[in-house]
């Protein structure tokens, strides 16, 4: 009878304790759930316009125009994505994109790895200075400072080239600050360590400061990628010739200025065209971006 009596009080006591944690359960799954409810929508509101946007490059203009609007791609795909291609001279655009997107990427990831560099591991006058003169700049619009650079890039004889639709858009503060950031969490001993094995400033750079920063590297190479790529107010300031445009001023060239109705599908269709390189680099290099971004030690 006892042990009878035993066995139902500790019955009763495992029944209270799973009675008791079923709420807190329960409201971490409600929560789980709203999370995820959120991001749902968030990724729909996301996606949802560039969806949008490639059923329209599939569709004929009266399908474009009908209401309600189609929200399934329809059979035109292939002869938009021609009209776009021919008219617009997207195959020229792309290339300028292309040559300006990875000059811009790489010049400034070359340069803000020298400066960050000379910042962090060289003492001279005004070190400091040097360092917030570069970190101002962020603070400055390019409106703001566009007028003069084209000045310059004109007195250069650099207008229209792809020397003007480059280098003045290599120097990058942001770049400098990230590096120079992460710079100054690496031990001093590993340059005490170099500087006994004989290495020299770039042996340094080059051979322990490289490998150690690939991450950081790979996530600013894509941002700096999409940011030259998507640029637009740079590159219709300095062209003048529909050959040296790029491709997002090219997508403007379609829509007519005239009262005559935008043929939106072969627009959209070439929009498309120009979102998909940038979407392929973010892809590619999704793991090291990630891991560049999410280092702990940035």
């Amino acid at each position: 009878m006892a042990a009878t009596t035993r066995v139902a009080s500790a019955g009763a006591v495992a029944t209270a304790e799973l009675a008791g944690h079923l709420p807190a359960a329960r409201r971490r799954d409600m929560s789980g759930v709203i999370a995820h409810a959120i991001l749902v929508a968030s990724v729909v509101v996301l996606a949802f316009p560039l969806y949008y946007a490639f059923v329209i490059s599939t569709q004929t203009l009266d399908e474009v125009t009908s209401l309600p609007p189609k929200l399934v791609p329809s059979t035109h795909m292939l002869q938009n994505y021609a009209d776009a291609w021919v008219r617009a001279k997207m195959g020229r655009l792309l290339l300028n994109s292309a040559i300006v997107a990875l000059a811009v990427a790489f010049g400034k990831i070359a340069i803000s790895l020298l400066s960050a560099f000379a910042i962090v591991y060289f003492n001279f006058r005004g070190k400091q200075v040097v360092f917030w003169m570069i970190f101002i700049t962020l603070m400055l619009p390019v409106p703001v400072r566009i007028v003069s650079t084209y000045q310059v890039v004109s007195v250069l004889g650099w207008v229209d080239t792809y020397w003007g639709l480059t280098v003045p858009l290599l120097a990058s503060a942001t770049g400098t600050f990230l590096f120079r950031q992460y710079y100054q969490t690496i031990p001093d001993s590993l340059a005490e360590a170099a500087q006994l094995d004989g290495a020299g400033p770039l042996r340094f750079l080059w051979s322990f400061l490289l490998p150690l920063s690939k991450a950081n590297i790979a996530a600013l190479f894509v941002i700096l990628f999409v940011y030259g790529w998507n640029d637009y107010l740079w590159p219709l300031i300095v062209t003048n010739s529909p050959e040296m445009r790029t491709a997002v001023i090219g997508i403007d060239s379609l829509i007519p200025r005239t009262s005559q109705l935008p043929e939106w599908n072969v627009a959209m269709a070439a929009a498309m065209m120009v979102l998909l390189p940038p979407v392929v680099v973010i892809v590619v290099m999704q793991r090291w971006f990630v891991k560049g971004l999410i280092e702990t030690e940035k």
